[in-house]
Parts: structure tokens; C-alpha cells; sequence
């Protein structure tokens, strides 16, 4: 199935609920699977990498397959493990090519004895359910900062505790400062200095903690009104202290004229006739706005220079590549000059009518050029389902601002169309 769209009004008014935010639930789940006593937690995310970490945790099965979802991986493999368990931890075909032997070498230095079930250094593992011994390790920053997250929220509950030595520069440290942040929140102390971390032997302790509206599902509607002729919509619930390092989209969108205000009732985004020539920014700690930021760029006509984007290679999808290839249907060329650098001079080719979108299993490829139907009426999502791992009711939320969605379906007798909004 696809979707086409359009939005005919170029006028964008009223107000949006976001999800809430899948990093804190996940961290927030093993954090309470480890907590001695457990506690509620308020508004947990209802995404699809959310509920595979859940039955994960809940499962008695031998086998744990999470799909696409790349942090319950890493956080399950690093959970069986520190608790002792037997399990198989498998995915999609997807996550069998994410590397996690970073992840795998730290937890075996530690006698986890875990083994890889087909090709070296990827998914799937088999924990082998040995007692973990030992506290210290040395990880590798330049690859995920999940691996650390993982071993950072199973270092309490070892015996001796757990002492990280991270090597080279980590990317999205904004990601290991959250889970430290839920972890303090969650009764337990850890020391941050430089490139080492240190966490003592605690227990988790919590009469109940309450998660976040989702930043990233933020940045699609601050995209929205960028690109609307006219805009002023609420953000419910949405404030301006966060720990989600995607927060930053308030900051960047200002470059394209979006202001934003925080009320009682959460994020009030009003457009603004003030935009910049050019956009200059790291996202080393903001990887998943890259998507999102740079089809705003181009249809805005604002040339830019993003570095800090190696870590897109390894995501759900190479998301450079599939960036490229997705922009130059509509018409723009964007380059990766160096290594983790996506650079946009005005390159133009002819654009595709109708410019057919492909996504690529990944979530983040649909959300991210829907809004392009603002400029190119008739633009088509392919697997727009795939929206589920992170924002399950983003085209019901799209609908409800105004956009006209029509469901195409295909198969080998017939072609029609539904027009899903009449």
C-alpha cells in the first residue's frame, strides 16, 4: 500500500498530542525490570519498539525476536545477560546487518560468554545465563551510543558495580546523559568525568516515574509549519525542559522562521518571515532530526553543511543513502563531501511528478518527507505503516491538520483508490 497526499489549505491551525518518547520508555522499562520493588510509570509510549522491549521482558520464551527494533537489541542482550538468563535475541533481516559486537565484546569481558547464532558481530546472540564478574570495561564511543546506555542501566545490579571507560569520542552523548539523568531519578548515583563513568553497586528505587511527550515526533510538525503559508499550532503537553537531546529542533527551526512558545498547555509554534541563507550545524548528538532538517533545508531553498551524521549509516536504514536517493526524486541533490558530512549547495535535477517515496523499513523516511506534500501535491508514501515503530498515530494527526490522504492499493488484478479521509 501507499499513501498519496496533499494538503490544499496553505493554512495550518489547532493543536497535536504527541506520543511519548520510546528512548525514555525503553530506558525507563529495564530500569523497572531491575528496580527490587518496581513502580507505574505514567504515559508509556505506545510505539512498536516500546511493546517489542515489553513482551521482551514478559516473555517466558526461549527466543525473544524484536523486528526493527534496534534498542530493545542492544538493551535485552545487555538485560539476559547481567541477569543470567538463556535467550536468543533475534530481529529482522535489517537488524541481523546492526552491528552490536561492541555491545557483546564489553558484556563477554565481563563472562557473559554470549555467542552469534550466524555472522560475526551481528545479531542474533544467544545469552548463555552465566553470572556476570568483574567491573570494568572499555566500549567504543564512535558507533552507538546505545551499547553504553545498555551497560550503563545494568551496572547497578552487578556485583561490583561498573566502571566505563569509553574510547574515541562518543556520538550522541546526549542519549548517555538521558539514561544517567532517569538513573539518578531512579535512586541511583553514578560519577561522569571525561571519558569515564563509574557506577557503584545500587538497587533502582522509585514510587513511579512519568515519560516525556516525544522531541522527535516534534521536529515533524515544526516542519509543518515551516512550510505552511500560514501556522500557528499547539504542541500539547511539550515543555521547554527536556532530556531529549532532540529538543534542539526549537533552536534549529528558528532558522526557518518558526518561532516557539511554552504555555500552560505545552509548545505554541507560530511562523515567522525570518529565514537564513544557509544552515551550518552538528547533529553528532541529534542524529535522528538529519532526516527531518534536511528536507526542510531543500524545500526552503537553504543550502547547508551538516556534520556529525555518520552514525546514519547503521540506523534502520543507511539513512545517507536513502536521503539522497529520496531528494533527488524531488528534484534536489545533496552530497556527502566527507565522511559524517551531508553538505546542499542548490544542486537541482528535474524532479519525479509524482514523486514516489520510498522508505525503507524506516519510520523516519515517511515522517520526514510527508510534509513535502505542502510543495509537491500528489507525493506518494510507499509502507507508510511503517510509521508504528515510533509514531503510531502520525497520519491520523496529519489528517486532522489538514492534509488529504488517499490509500493506493496494488496488487496483480486490480489498482484503485480509496480516499481515506472522505
Amino acid at each position: 500500500m501507499k499513501y498519496a497526499l496533499s494538503f490544499p489549505d496553505g493554512e495550518l491551525q489547532g493543536k497535536i498530542s504527541l506520543p511519548s518518547s520510546k528512548s525514555i520508555s525503553n530506558r525507563l522499562l529495564i530500569i523497572r525490570a531491575l528496580s527490587p520493588d518496581g513502580f507505574t510509570i505514567e504515559g508509556l509510549s505506545d510505539s512498536d519498539d516500546t511493546q517489542a522491549l515489553q513482551k521482551g521482558l514478559q516473555s517466558a520464551s526461549d527466543i525473544i525476536d524484536i523486528g526493527h527494533a534496534g534498542t530493545s537489541m542492544r538493551f535485552l542482550t545487555a538485560y539476559f545477560a547481567a541477569t543470567g538468563q538463556l535467550k536468543t535475541v533475534t530481529g529482522s533481516e535489517r537488524m541481523k546487518n546492526r552491528p552490536i559486537g561492541d555491545l557483546v565484546d564489553a558484556l563477554n569481558d565481563l563472562g557473559a560468554g554470549i555467542t552469534y547464532l550466524e555472522k560475526q558481530g551481528y545479531p542474533p546472540v544467544r545469552t548463555s545465563g552465566k553470572p556476570l564478574s568483574g567491573n570494568f570495561i572499555e566500549i567504543s564511543g564512535d558507533v552507538s551510543s546505545q551499547f553504553i546506555s545498555a551497560m550503563l542501566l545494568v551496572a547497578p545490579a552487578l556485583p561490583d558495580g561498573l566502571t566505563i571507560r569509553i574510547k574515541g569520542e562518543p556520538v550522541s552523548t546526549s542519549y548517555i546523559r538521558m539514561t544517567l539523568e532517569l538513573m539518578q531519578q531512579a535512586g541511583v548515583h553514578s560519577k561522569f568525568d571525561k571519558n569515564t563513568i563509574n557506577v557503584a553497586r545500587q538497587d533502582y528505587r522509585s514510587e513511579g516515574m512519568c515519560v516525556e511527550r516525544d522531541w522527535s515526533a516534534a521536529s515533524y510538525w515544526y516542519q509543518m509549519v515551516a512550510l505552511a503559508d500560514e501556522a500557528e499550532l499547539l504542541l500539547e503537553g511539550v515543555t521547554g525542559k527536556s532530556l531529549q537531546g532532540d529538543a534542539v529542533i526549537s533552536q534549529i527551526a528558528r532558522k526557518f522562521g518558526v518561532e516557539t512558545e511554552y504555555t500552560s498547555q505545552g509548545a505554541l509554534l507560530t511562523k515567522r518571515r525570518n529565514i537564513c541563507q544557509r544552515l551550518s550545524f552538528d547533529f553528532i548528538n541529534a542524529p535522528d532530526l538529519v532526516q527531518t532538517v534536511a528536507v526542510t533545508c531543500c524545500l526552503k531553498h537553504i543550502g547547508f553543511r551538516f556534520s556529525g551524521v555518520q552514525t546514519l549509516r547503521v540506523k534502520e536504514t543507511d539513512r545517507i543513502a536513502a536521503l539522497q536517493i529520496e531528494l533527488l526524486k524531488l528534484g534536489y541533490s545533496i552530497k556527502e563531501t566527507e565522511p559524517g558530512v551531508l553538505e546542499w549547495n542548490h544542486e537541482r535535477v528535474e524532479p519525479q511528478h509524482p514523486a514516489r517515496i520510498s522508505t525503507y523499513h524506516d519510520h523516519r523516511m515517511a515522517m520526514a518527507f510527508a510534509p513535502a506534500a505542502i510543495q509537491f501535491p500528489g507525493l506518494q508514501i510507499e509502507d507508510p505503516e511503517v510509521v508504528s515503530k515510533s509514531y503510531p498515530n502520525f497520519w491520523n494527526d496529519l489528517k486532522s491538520a489538514g492534509m488529504m490522504i488517499t490509500e493506493i492499493f496494488t496488487n496483480p488484478e486490480t489498482i484503485w483508490q480509496n480516499r481515506s479521509n472522505r
